[in-house]
């Protein structure tokens, strides 16, 4: 399907858009705390500005990667800001990463700098990197005069967000500054997103669906956002009502959470709610519709595409449903198995350093999102099931190669199948199915040896011994009769 024709990039790249947004409104809020308050539009640009003086100091130029891996907060926002204005490439990374996580994303990207907040990822980092600069979010570095800031053009690759395959090796998707742009815009034209809008910002910040919609789209918008560092239900609806919050998006996960509040009814004084990262149950959205008057509004998108579909904001909001295509974004799906094919200024250029695996990701210059899917007859678009082995829990993404060849390193393990099962709280959980070689280990055991190898969002929740894996007449395991 095709959207009317729109152009997304004509701001060239997001910090370009802010820097514009900063001056026509330097005394407008743009991110706050509970805690410290609210910094303004011109605050934002004097202290982005200060950081990317001292990016500048350290010896980073444009072009050079920085790993980001920090909790939730305005200081992180900051100084992610001053990178992208820098020309920098950001390098997310989830706070969870465990040692040999790290050191793949380093060896990988070979960062210039690294930004933490923790002691042992900044020793994992080091280690990995030995001439890596590694600082705080605080950016305790000295000061010196910024380049050219806000210079870079759409085409400048402005982030790579690493996203597992079915290989199990974590490959990082190239996000250039007009791929940015073009998610940004899009949503703010889909949502009515504007400058009166403030929204709760409770999304980890090394993740697309916090970073790249909820702060890049709030600052694009001239909007502002309160940042919670992380998810709590009470601290949630605590900075809706006294902030006067006009949007909350949230993955599935919270949403189940928000439900079993007493105070749910409290999101009805919202705008809008959002969710995305992961199917929204259809009971739930309903609960949700009957018990605070807000039909949630489900979007899809993928890290290498960012948003692809929206339910609309003025009209059905459809349960099970992830609406139409955005603005300037085309969507048509493959014969056959209707594998779900996007193209647009949103579509990123290509994996790190992998031709091969870009090659594979493209048909005649759709991407191939691994996604099956079908068209209602008015145009609203169904996700059925993934042709890729993904699941999905709590919103992370999880891919099972990756869980299956850290728990084979077992001794007591011969053979392993990962999957994910149904669960109500989160999508799906993580769930091993494995096959012993002598006295199978405790679940214990296997939670500990997983411990100190995986993320905990990665790690089985379940285990289950079999005597042997499902498997077809060329003996590939039946993943399907798991479960």
């Amino acid at each position: 399907m095709t959207p009317a024709a729109i152009d997304l990039v004509a701001g060239r790249s997001l910090p370009a858009a802010w820097a514009k947004r900063w001056a026509d409104r330097p005394d407008a809020p743009a991110l706050g705390d509970a805690h410290h308050g609210w910094i303004s539009a011109a605050d934002l640009e004097a202290a982005s500005r200060r950081i990317a003086g001292r990016f500048g100091a350290a010896g980073l130029a444009p072009g050079d990667r920085i790993l980001f891996s920090v909790e939730t907060s305005v200081a992180l926002a900051v100084a992610h800001v001053a990178a992208l204005r820098s020309g920098l490439v950001v390098v997310p990374a989830n706070t969870a990463y465990r040692g040999r996580e790290v050191a793949h994303l380093v060896s990988d990207a070979r960062p210039s700098a690294a930004v933490v907040d923790d002691a042992d990822r900044a020793g994992w980092v080091s280690s990995a990197g030995p001439d890596v600069i590694v600082t705080g979010p605080d950016v305790d570095l000295p000061d010196g005069r910024a380049a050219a800031l806000d210079d870079s053009d759409a085409q400048a690759p402005a982030m790579i967000i690493y996203t597992s395959g079915t290989t199990g090796t974590p490959k990082g998707a190239v996000l250039s500054h007009g791929n940015l742009l073009a998610g940004s815009q899009a949503l703010a034209l889909a949502w009515r997103w504007n400058e009166a809008d403030r929204l709760v910002l409770a999304l980890p910040l090394f993740h697309a669906h916090g970073l790249c919609v909820g702060l890049h789209g709030t600052l694009l918008a001239g909007a502002s956002v309160v940042v919670v560092p992380r998810f709590d239900v009470d601290a949630v609806l605590d900075a809706a009502r006294h902030q006067a919050a006009t949007l909350f998006f949230g993955v599935p996960t919270m949403y189940h959470r928000l439900a079993q509040s007493a105070r749910v009814g409290e999101l009805g004084r919202l705008r809008l709610c959002v969710s995305g990262s992961a199917p929204l149950p259809a009971e739930l959205h309903a609960r949700l519709a009957l018990e605070t008057g807000q039909q949630v509004l489900e979007r899809y998108g993928t890290t290498e595409t960012l948003m692809i579909a929206s339910n609309p904001y003025e009209g059905d909001r459809r349960a099970g449903s992830v609406g139409l295509p955005l603005p300037g974004v085309e969507v048509r799906l493959a014969g056959g198995d209707g594998e779900i094919l996007v193209r647009g200024p949103n579509v990123f250029g290509g994996y790190w350093q992998r031709p091969d695996a870009t090659a594979g990701a493209f048909v005649d210059g759709w991407f191939r999102t691994g996604d099956l899917g079908a068209w209602d007859p008015d145009g609203y678009l169904r996700i059925l099931g993934r042709s890729k082995e993904l699941i999905i829990s709590g919103g992370y993404n999880v891919y099972p190669r990756e869980v299956e060849d850290v728990l084979l390193g077992h001794p007591r393990i011969s053979e392993v199948a990962v999957v994910g099962t149904p669960s109500d709280e989160w999508g799906e959980i993580v769930t091993a199915f494995i096959v012993p070689d002598g006295a199978a280990p405790t679940d214990d055991e296997l939670l500990a040896f997983a411990a100190d190898r995986l993320a905990p969002y990665k790690r089985p929740r379940l285990v289950r011994v079999v005597d042997a894996l499902p498997r077809n007449a060329m003996g590939k395991v039946l993943k399907q009769e798991l479960g």
